[in-house]
């Protein structure tokens, strides 16, 4: 099965445009002919049959059958995680983190990070493939990335659980431990170096749980995946 994202696309709408780019794959890549059924979402919990009825490579059209509203993951997961000195990593964990379950990504900026630019653009297009590819008809958020002390700042509105990994010696209990099934959680990862223990000492200030995801020290991004797999073995098990 092949799925196709259109981020506008409403419950009611009766017919499917495609641009030029998607239009080429349709038509010279994936060989689709009038006729041919397609599956769409909208990154939103809309599911949606359609049949082509044009096929071309600059102009692809298709007229909707039906619409489903899917439903969401039964928790909600925001991971804010510092990204990679090597950007390919940090792609590597949007792309696993959908795939696995993920509501929404912020990237951070920390004392010690390397990398303090991104490129949400990109970052958009590996999320968006993964959602694609894993078939999942929510699309997670990526919101815009900010530093450590100006997510802190707000936090005071964060619903649910919150928690940070970190790797220093103080007392932390194991993620799979100290989560509630069917939660709103967000949990705070660090760059390479770790978190600083000025920024810990701060989010424990701010009503974040210390916690490990356990006794082996993991690169950034692999810390980052146990956390999300973590939490979905917990919720969907």
């Amino acid at each position: 099965m092949q799925l196709f994202y259109q981020a506008n696309l409403l419950e009611h709408a009766k017919e499917l445009f495609f641009d030029k780019e998607e239009s080429r794959h349709i038509a010279k890549v994936l060989r689709r002919k009038e006729g041919d059924r397609i599956q769409v979402t909208n990154g939103k919990g809309g599911w949606f049959e359609a049949e082509l009825d044009l096929v071309d490579q600059k102009n692809c059209r298709a007229q909707v059958l039906s619409f489903e509203l899917r439903d969401p993951l039964p928790y909600e997961l925001h991971m804010v995680v510092a990204p990679t000195k090597n950007n390919d990593r940090f792609e590597w964990f949007l792309e696993k983190a959908t795939e696995l379950g993920v509501t929404s990504i912020t990237p951070i900026v920390c004392d010690h990070s390397e990398r303090t630019v991104i490129k949400p653009e990109r970052l958009e297009k590996i999320i968006e493939s993964a959602m694609k590819q894993c078939l999942s008809a929510y699309k997670p958020i990526l919101l815009p990335s900010q530093s450590f002390q100006q997510f802190l700042a707000q936090s005071s509105t964060i619903k649910g659980q919150k928690l940070i990994a970190h790797c220093e010696d103080q007392p932390k209990e194991l993620l799979k431990n100290c989560i509630q099934p069917k939660g709103v959680y967000t949990i705070l990862i660090g760059p390479e170096g770790d978190f600083s223990t000025n920024e810990i000492q701060k989010a424990l200030e701010h009503s974040f749980i210390p916690t490990s995801l356990g006794e082996r020290r993991l690169r950034t991004e692999t810390a980052a995946i146990a956390a999300v797999h973590t939490i979905s073995l917990v919720n969907l098990v």
